[in-house]
């Protein structure tokens, strides 16, 4: 399934894939080459430990190049009148005002209120405009929003 992500969040998985691709293999591989340097691999643990890290770390691999090959980039169009991806928004909830910016699949972190254009409350917001209103269920209830500003 094709993600959208913005340029830089495309960039920073790619450094993330070259980081694990040249340095993060290489350290797993010494430490899979000493733990097999205890000798009888059927009882060492080390041996097991670092086997099951190279396995993570090729997955992880894996499923990174497998986002970067997939993923749409989508472009900030400044200026637009509805809500999109790179768009930093107000809005209102519940009566309170917020500042977010929508921002590509991996890229959200609610705790720096970056929303994700695949979360609930992001795909509820995307082709808003302002004034528009929109509601999405949450494990806490249903949450009303109101898009205030489009900046």
């Amino acid at each position: 399934m094709k993600k959208c992500f913005t340029k830089k969040g495309i960039e920073k998985m790619e450094e993330e894939l070259q980081y694990l691709e040249k340095e993060k293999r290489k350290e797993v591989a010494d430490k899979l080459k000493f733990a097999a340097s205890f000798g009888d691999l059927s009882e060492n643990a080390a041996y097991d430990d670092a086997k099951n890290e190279q396995n993570m770390l090729e997955t992880k691999i894996s499923k990174l190049r497998e986002t970067i090959k997939d993923a749409t980039i989508v472009e900030t169009r400044k200026g637009n009148d509805t809500v999109q991806i790179g768009s930093v928004i107000e809005i209102k909830i519940n009566g309170e005002k917020k500042e977010i910016e929508i921002v590509g699949g991996s890229d959200g972190d609610p705790f720096q209120d970056k929303i994700s254009c695949d979360s609930p409350m992001g795909k509820a917001l995307l082709d808003k405009k302002e004034g528009d209103t929109c509601s999405v269920d949450t494990p806490s209830g249903k949450k009303e929003f109101k898009v205030i500003k489009i900046k």
